[in-house]
């Protein structure tokens, strides 16, 4: 990966004086691509390249998971996804990886349960990681996300009222940012759409 991705100088160390108590995870949707790139299938890497607007909202994410602590991401192979880590990792000083269990949904290809179950497995050994490390944040895109939602355990009604919110039917708009956080008992999982772009902003 380009930039600051997969720096093996940002790798990061905990010790046990440094154990975090509760895992918490940040549910990241890539920043707008250029869709105008009309040739180019959203659903097959690599997809289209950010717009201009897309790298606004990239720095503004930089800058709200900064706030939050994030010190690590993993992300979906495809353009869009790649590149917002890609600048958030530049600006922060973070790693990040490259897993394919966050890759975008291709119906022709793969079951809606098959996604929920991918992106279940990526969220369960992250949130084992983030006891140890701090916040991660995982990039990936709508459809996966609001899978992901799901098997987390959201409310149908919660979810439907952000579906209708944003757009094409996703619970969160391009950079926005779901946090998934521990309860005391870490039986379950206290869900909140945590950011929103100000050019995304209803």
């Amino acid at each position: 990966m380009r930039g600051g991705c997969d720096d093996p100088q940002k790798e990061l160390e905990t010790t046990d004086d440094e154990t975090i108590e509760m895992a918490k995870v940040f549910l990241i949707r890539h920043v707008s691509p250029d869709w105008n790139h009309t040739g180019i299938p959203y659903d097959i890497p690599p997809g289209p390249p950010l717009s201009s607007k897309g790298k606004k909202e990239a720095e503004a994410l930089a800058e709200f998971l900064s706030s939050q602590g994030v010190v690590k991401l993993y992300y979906s192979p495809f353009e869009r996804s790649a590149t917002t880590a890609e600048i958030v990792s530049t600006m922060n000083g973070i790693p990040c990886d490259m897993d394919e269990r966050l890759t975008e949904w291709r119906e022709v290809d793969e079951r809606g349960e098959q996604v929920r179950e991918r992106m279940l497995s990526i969220f369960e050994n992250v949130s084992k990681e983030s006891i140890e490390l701090g916040p991660i944040g995982l990039v990936s895109h709508g459809g996966p996300t609001t899978f992901l939602l799901q098997g987390l355990g959201i409310e149908q009604e919660e979810l439907a009222k952000f579906r209708k919110k944003f757009d094409t039917t996703n619970p969160l708009p391009p950079a926005g940012v779901w946090k998934a956080e521990q309860d005391e008992n870490n039986k379950s999982w206290n869900l909140k759409l945590a950011f929103v772009p100000s050019v995304n902003q209803a």
